[in-house]
C-alpha cells in the first residue's frame, strides 16, 4: 500500500507514536510518505520505503501568523498526486484533520478519491479541540474523516462529551515496539549515576499540562531520603522555570537536562523510576516505553493512564498535583529491592499487551478496509 501520515515532528505521543508506525509498515514492504513541518524524532531515513515531505511556509508580510494550514493542505494534495496515494492517515486533530478535508475536497475536483483516517490522541480534544476558537473546525474534521480512531476508552468517551460527533470513534491504543526496549548496559548507567545512587526519569514536551515543576518537587523529596538522580529528557516552554527552580532548590548537581535527545531507549534502558505527574494524558505513551523497559511507572489518577497502569502491580496512580503520596510510592519500590523486582517484571509484562505487531495489524486491515470499500 502507499500511505500518507500526518503528524507533529516532536516528542509528543502523536508524533513517536505515528512515526514508529510508519518505521513499522516501512519495514513491511509498504510505500510510507509522512508529511510534517520538520523531520520527526524518531524516523527512520535508512528505511528506503520512507520519504519524509517537509511542509514549507513561505513568510509574506501581510499576515501576523504564517497561514500554515494552507501549506499543509496544498502539500497533501501535491504527494498524494505525485506519489498516487491510496490513503491518508492524520494524528491530532489540529491542524491535521482539517488540512487533510480541505486536501481530499481539493483532489475531488481534479477527480481524485482519497480516504481520510483521523486518530485522535489526548490534548487536540481535551486541551486545545474544546476551546471555542476551535471547536467547530475540530468537530466537523472529525465528523468528516472518513474513519475516525482513538488511543484510549477514556479519549473516546471524553471525545463524544465534549463534541456533537456523529462518525462512530473505534479504539485503537498506541502500541510500543518490545524488541527495541529492555535494561540498558551497566556502562552507560554508571556514567550517570554511582553504584548505590537510583535514576528517575521523565520523558514529555516539557508543556504546562505535564506539569514539570511537580516532577522537581517529588524528585527533591525523593532525593532527600534515597540518594538519586533525575534525568529530564525532552524540551518545551517549561524548561527554564524548571531549570530556575532546580536552582532555586539547590539540586544542580543531581537533574540532568538532556534536551532532545533521539536515545530515549537508552535513558529508560538505565532508569529505576518514571514519574508522570501530568494533568492530563489520554494514553501515556511515555509510560508504556518505560515499563516496556522494565521500569514502574508512578503517575496521576487521570484519562488513559489506568488503562496503561495498573495500580499497585505494575505502579502507581495517585490524585494530580499530590506531590507527597507521589515521592513516597516511589521510595517504596526504591528501598525495597523485592518490590522493585516484582513490579519490574509486571510492567514488562504489561507492555507486552500493547505490542507494535499486534496493533500495527489492526491499523493495516482497517488500511485495507478503507481502500477497498473506495473502489
Amino acid at each position: 500500500m502507499r500511505i500518507g501520515i500526518i503528524c507533529h515532528p516532536t516528542y509528543g505521543g502523536s508524533g513517536v507514536m505515528a512515526t514508529e508506525l510508519g518505521n513499522f509498515l516501512g519495514r513491511q514492504g509498504h510505500s510510507i510518505h509522512v508529511i510534517s513541518n520538520a523531520l520527526p524524532v524518531r524516523l527512520d531515513q535508512l528505511n528506503g520505503n520512507i520519504n519524509f515531505h517537509e511542509v514549507m511556509v513561505d513568510a509574506y508580510p501581510l499576515f501576523q501568523y504564517q497561514p500554515y494550514e494552507l501549506a499543509l493542505a496544498s502539500t497533501i494534495v501535491e504527494i498524494v498526486r505525485k506519489e498516487q496515494l491510496e490513503i491518508l492517515h492524520v494524528h491530532y486533530a489540529i491542524p491535521h484533520a482539517y488540512a487533510a478535508y480541505m486536501a481530499r475536497e481539493i483532489l475531488k475536483d481534479q477527480s481524485i478519491f482519497i480516504p481520510v483516517i483521523t486518530t485522535l490522541h489526548g490534548t487536540d480534544i481535551t486541551l486545545v479541540g474544546k476551546k471555542p476558537v476551535y471547536k467547530a473546525a475540530v468537530c466537523f474534521s472529525i465528523n468528516h474523516s472518513n474513519y475516525v480512531t482513538a488511543v484510549s476508552k477514556s479519549l473516546k468517551e471524553q471525545t463524544e462529551s465534549l463534541f456533537e460527533i456523529k462518525n462512530p470513534i473505534e479504539v485503537i491504543p498506541n502500541f510500543v515496539n518490545i524488541a527495541g526496549y529492555g535494561r540498558a548496559d551497566r556502562e552507560l548507567r554508571q556514567s550517570f549515576a554511582s553504584k548505590n545512587q537510583s535514576i528517575i526519569c521523565h520523558v514529555s514536551n516539557f508543556r504546562p499540562v505535564k506539569r514539570i515543576m511537580d516532577v522537581i518537587k517529588i524528585f527533591n523529596k525523593i532525593q532527600e531520603e534515597k540518594d538519586s538522580i533525575l534525568l529530564m529528557v525532552g524540551d518545551g516552554p517549561d524548561r527554564v522555570a524548571a531549570e530556575q527552580l532546580v536552582d532555586q532548590l539547590d539540586i544542580n548537581e543531581k537533574v540532568f537536562f538532556r534536551g532532545k535527545t533521539f536515545d530515549v531507549k537508552s535513558m529508560l534502558g538505565i532508569s529505576d523510576i518514571f514519574l508522570l505527574p501530568s494533568e492530563t494524558e489520554s494514553f501515556g505513551l511515555s509510560a508504556l516505553e518505560a515499563m516496556a523497559s522494565y521500569v514502574p511507572v508512578v503517575a496521576s489518577r487521570v484519562g488513559g493512564l489506568g488503562e496503561v497502569v495498573d495500580h499497585e502491580i505494575n505502579g502507581y496512580l495517585e490524585n494530580i498535583g499530590d506531590i507527597d503520596a507521589m515521592s513516597k510510592r516511589a521510595l517504596e519500590l526504591l528501598t525495597n529491592e523485592s518490590k522493585m523486582s516484582i513490579f519490574s517484571a509486571s510492567s514488562r509484562a504489561k507492555a507486552e499487551s500493547f505490542s507494535m505487531s499486534q496493533i500495527s495489524e489492526t491499523y493495516l486491515a482497517l488500511y485495507k478496509k478503507i481502500i477497498d470499500e473506495k473502489k
